[in-house]
């Protein structure tokens, strides 16, 4: 793991390639397994990356590593799944056929900024200030052998997170 250029303040990221929907999905798992608590407000995830690029792939080792055994698929059509699980609840958002970002208020997103809510989004450009800042954003690139991922933490929270995900990230990464 690296830091951004800058003072030794700047906010941690990581770089890595995965060879396989495993290892992204491997990768999924150790963020959902480091996750911070978070009391006041939902914990957010960007998924930035082209289709195919494995952003879901990724999402769905997340809530399987959280004990969720029923398919997982991105939400392209419905644009929001949420997953309950006990104390803690996931929204899963796949913001791709977004048009306009005023088309987020029917989601009622605002009723799931809170503690214990992770918030798992995918091409979050679509929807520029009308969604909270990240906590890690992650962007995901196809190559020939496998998908590039870049981790950047967004605050102090996605930091501590993001340097204890890494250590449980596979060594072949």
């Amino acid at each position: 793991m690296s830091t951004a250029g800058g003072p030794s303040s700047a906010l941690p990221h990581w770089h890595g390639r995965t060879s396989s929907p495993e290892q992204t999905e491997a990768v999924g798992a150790a963020l959902a397994l480091t996750q911070p608590a978070r009391a006041d407000a939902p914990l957010v995830l960007y998924l930035r990356g082209d289709l195919g690029a494995g952003k879901t792939t990724l999402v769905r080792g997340f809530l399987r590593a959280l004990g969720v055994t029923q398919t997982v698929r991105s939400p392209t059509y419905t644009l929001l799944e949420c997953y309950e699980l006990g104390v803690l609840v996931c929204v899963h958002v796949d913001l791709y056929r977004l048009r306009d970002a005023s088309e987020l208020e029917p989601l009622a997103l605002r009723d799931l900024a809170r503690g214990g809510h992770v918030w798992l989004i995918e091409w979050p450009q679509n929807a520029a200030a009308r969604l909270p800042p990240p906590d890690l954003d992650i962007a995901l690139e196809v190559q020939s052998a496998g998908h590039m991922l870049a981790l950047d933490a967004r605050s102090e929270l996605g930091a501590g997170w993001l340097h204890r995900a890494v250590a449980l990230f596979p060594q072949t990464l």
